[in-house]
């Protein structure tokens, strides 16, 4: 965490991590301060922006969104326009739950959520591959999810 934060404030963002939705009463309770500083600091951890919001967490295969496949993507190109172009288009996959850049034999790894193997494909054949710049990709289907958490 960042070394300008407390004890407290690590302790709010811990908590408010596991539970968005808690009270500043509850809140303040479990980090051992009254409501006012409590309030006061959350408050500041939203204007500085390492409280970027709140939201609700959905079960994904509740939703039937249980397959996931991490894809390797290898660009074509990789001077800064090409990454942006990437970079902007891959923003338009709704199915494509994370995107990282990597200093690795490949440019990119995507977490792509879908119904089925068969809903994969066709995220993949239609709308990945036809990303700019993409020159191949290679897909590692998930068979269970050990650890997922957000922080």
């Amino acid at each position: 965490m960042d070394k300008t934060l407390d004890d407290y404030d690590q302790a709010i963002l811990r908590v408010l991590a596991a539970e968005g939705r808690i009270s500043i009463t509850d809140l303040a309770g479990r980090i051992n301060l009254s409501n006012t500083p409590t309030q006061a600091r959350v408050k500041r951890l939203e204007k500085d922006g390492i409280i970027t919001g709140y939201k609700a967490m959905l079960d994904p295969v509740k939703l039937g969104l249980d397959h996931i496949a991490f894809v390797e993507v290898k660009l074509d190109d990789t001077r800064e326009a090409a990454l942006s172009a990437f970079n902007a288009a891959v923003m338009a996959v709704p199915e494509v739950e994370e995107c990282h850049m990597t200093a690795s034999r490949f440019d990119y790894i995507l977490k792509v959520r879908t119904s089925s193997m068969k809903a994969y494909r066709q995220v993949l054949g239609e709308q990945i591959s036809s990303l700019p710049h993409v020159s191949n990709t290679s897909t590692h289907v998930v068979m269970e999810a050990v650890k997922e958490e957000l922080i």
